[in-house]
């Protein structure tokens, strides 16, 4: 039957979805990187976190720290 076309004709369909499976692991994976996309969700930093960092840098005391910490409500 598939004598006349040869194994090529046979892997045709496959090169094609090979082809489709990697574009669409590119566009997924592509959005991942960037907020907003639909790739996962862009978790947004908490004024807590924020916090943290400023303390983590030494750009605050403990003091302020523990006073922005409490104002924040936490």
């Amino acid at each position: 039957m598939f004598h006349d076309y040869g194994w090529w004709m046979m892997a045709g369909p496959l090169f094609w979805i090979v082809v489709i499976g990697v574009i669409v692991y590119a566009i997924l994976n592509r959005s991942r990187h960037y907020p907003g996309g639909p790739g996962l969700p862009h978790q947004e930093e908490t004024p807590l976190d924020i916090l943290k960092k400023r303390y983590a840098k030494g750009e605050i005391t403990r003091d302020q720290y523990e006073q922005m910490k409490k104002d924040l409500g936490y």
